[in-house]
């Protein structure tokens, strides 16, 4: 079995506008893609750190929208929402993404690349934010929530694959 790979997503900047994540998983594409996309997977690895999820709807349909709650320990409610634009599985995720917390003015479009080598599926998460603000709150708030949600969807992945095994 091969050893985890917490911590490894490799964050870039390549614009005042753009965070760039890019995540390894020994998985197979189409289990990531599934893993990326159905809420009855979502709600096991979204949420970071010992925050709970509360609310997974997903309309995974060009035009469809989702919405994904999470309250941490203190109470505090995490809402994201955002409309498909683009789905090519199992390779292709477009959508338009919001939190709601960040007000007006700070929403991007996050394009996510699925690519499949030898059972390793490389993540390649674009998030091209409107407006610099948006940009400046990720920064400071989001790179280490969705470092450890990629964790637990490694961690959930690997417990899919050890079921079917």
């Amino acid at each position: 079995m091969t050893p985890n790979r917490h911590g490894s997503s490799v964050i870039e900047f390549p614009s005042e506008l753009e965070i760039v994540t890019t995540r390894e998983f020994d998985a197979p594409v189409e289990l990531v893609y599934d893993v990326l996309t159905q809420p009855e997977h979502v709600r096991h690895w979204f949420a970071p750190f010992d925050d709970r999820m509360t609310v997974c709807e997903i309309d995974l349909r060009v035009g469809g929208d989702y919405h994904l709650v999470f309250v941490t320990p203190d109470g505090k409610e995490c809402s994201f929402r955002g409309t498909y634009l683009e789905l090519e599985r199992p390779t292709r995720i477009v959508d338009t993404w919001w939190f709601e917390g960040w007000g007006p003015d700070t929403d991007a479009v996050e394009t996510t690349v699925l690519e499949e080598t030898d059972g390793v599926t490389k993540l390649t998460m674009t998030i091209a934010f409107r407006n610099a603000g948006g940009r400046a709150h990720m920064t400071m708030t989001g790179p280490d929530g969705q470092g450890d949600s990629f964790n637990k969807m490694e961690d959930y992945l690997r417990s899919l694959l050890e079921q079917q095994a």
